[in-house]
């Protein structure tokens, strides 16, 4: 995977994890769905998702910075 690559899904990954856990977006969707029963877990998933996104992209910038001054 190129640093481009990597660097987007690093930066839309996060994105999305972050709007799924700050704002009721998920909430809303599952429960019209009626899946409201999964609530409770979102948090055992989401908020390690968005470390790892958060440090995917992190990866990817220092890669980037890297490439540059060597």
């Amino acid at each position: 995977m190129t640093n481009g690559r990597l660097l987007a899904t690093g930066i839309i990954g996060t994105i999305v994890a972050a709007i799924c856990c700050f704002t009721p977006a998920l909430v809303v969707l599952l429960g019209a769905v009626g899946l409201s029963a999964w609530l409770g877990w979102l948090d055992f998933v989401l908020l390690p998702a968005l470390a790892g996104f958060a440090l995917l992209t992190g990866f990817a910038l220092h890669q980037r910075r890297r490439g540059r001054s060597g």
